[in-house]
């Protein structure tokens, strides 16, 4: 019998999504609490990897059970489960599902701000630049919809079938004072790292350190230089998982706290 879970984390807490030797992961500890709620190994598969101190706002991951759930799991789930990771649902399927392969898009945002806050410094990036020019950095942006090739914008590319990427929409946004940036971006799938290089390329360009034509030259010459300087991880979240049979709005709160009310498009 499968299940979906829809949960939520702050990553700032965690070596990423992915279980690894040595760390504290996302699914480790899932796993180990489910565990020991059932007394006997449950494996999960997620729908992702996520970065280390990358946070999600809205994942999902599935899992095998021999009998259908007859308990208030939820409930005794989000108990034993530490603070900084939440379930919100959990959704018998029927057949046999994948939460990481059947996603037909993910959806993050990045959110920077340029004024020191303690109140956002796990939330959000800190970047120190008055600055940015903003309209060259959306030009930028447009650009990411009209190619499919990502092969410069991946820190180990020949890990991967192929490097191309269905990226769907992008968009960059500012708040009324100026001084608080958003990056959303959706695709059918993202290489490692692809997102926060992206975004260093981006400030690069709003510092004037790097032209449009340049940032437009890595699509065609499929590289980007010696030299990837991928923006923080504090302030990536992944922040929708959307199946063909399964399309549900995110539970927390957190990002639209964070988005505030008066985001602009540049």
């Amino acid at each position: 019998m499968r299940y979906f879970f829809h949960i939520a984390y702050q990553g700032q807490y965690f070596s990423g999504w992915q279980k690894q030797p040595g760390v504290k992961s996302v699914q480790e500890v899932i796993e180990q609490t489910l565990s020991k709620i059932f007394k006997k190994t449950i494996p999960i598969i997620g729908c992702g990897r996520t970065d280390a101190h990358v946070h999600a706002s809205q994942f999902f991951f599935h899992a095998d059970f021999e009998k259908e759930i007859e308990f208030d799991l939820l409930f005794i789930l989000n108990k034993a489960l530490p603070y900084n990771i939440a379930a919100f649902d959990i959704i018998k399927m029927e057949g046999k599902p994948h939460a990481r392969f059947d996603a037909v898009q993910r959806k993050y945002d990045y959110f920077l701000h340029t004024y020191k806050d303690p109140f956002l410094s796990t939330q959000s990036s800190l970047y120190q630049e008055s600055n940015l020019d903003l309209h060259k950095m959306k030009s930028a942006v447009n650009l990411l919809t009209k190619y499919k090739d990502y092969k410069a914008f991946c820190t180990h590319p020949n890990k991967y079938d192929h490097t191309k990427c269905n990226v769907m929409e992008a968009d960059l946004f500012v708040n009324n004072k100026g001084d608080r940036i958003r990056f959303n971006i959706a695709s059918n799938r993202f290489l490692g790292k692809m997102i926060r290089i992206i975004m260093g390329q981006l400030l690069k360009i709003g510092k004037g350190e790097l032209s449009i034509d340049e940032f437009e030259s890595h699509f065609i010459a499929l590289e980007i230089g010696n030299i990837i300087a991928p923006a923080h991880p504090t302030g990536l979240y992944l922040s929708k998982v959307s199946y063909p049979y399964l399309n549900l709005e995110p539970r927390t709160d957190l990002v639209s706290m964070i988005e505030g009310t008066n985001w602009i498009s540049v």
